[in-house]
């Protein structure tokens, strides 16, 4: 799990482009939510790593994909209005960050 966010978090340094193209329209600041995002996503994933900041970084990262859930609906709707081949998986991705959700909260016991 550590590693996934990790990467995750390097990905949106490394391709902003695609999470930018995501950012709901009545969001603030998208670059600077971005690099956020990313940047928190590397951050926790290493405090994941680390016995002591186990369960906050847990919490944080429930938190997170509570918070980036709006660019997930984004995303879909993108899809839709622009007829993309990859609507399906927009459309799965939002299950499954209930089960992010579910298997973060797993490590704040």
């Amino acid at each position: 799990m550590a590693l996934l966010y990790f990467l995750a978090g390097v990905n949106h340094l490394w391709h902003p482009g695609f999470y930018l193209d995501i950012m709901p329209p009545w969001l603030p600041w998208p670059q600077a939510l971005v690099l956020i995002s990313g940047l928190l996503e590397m951050l926790l994933g290493v405090l994941l790593l680390i016995p002591v900041t186990r369960r906050m970084a847990a919490w944080g990262i429930i938190l997170l994909l509570i918070a980036v859930f709006p660019a997930n609906i984004q995303m879909l709707l993108n899809y839709v209005h622009q007829d993309n081949p990859g609507l399906w998986l927009a459309i799965l991705r939002l299950p499954v960050q209930f089960l992010l959700i579910w298997w973060a909260y797993v490590f704040t016991k």
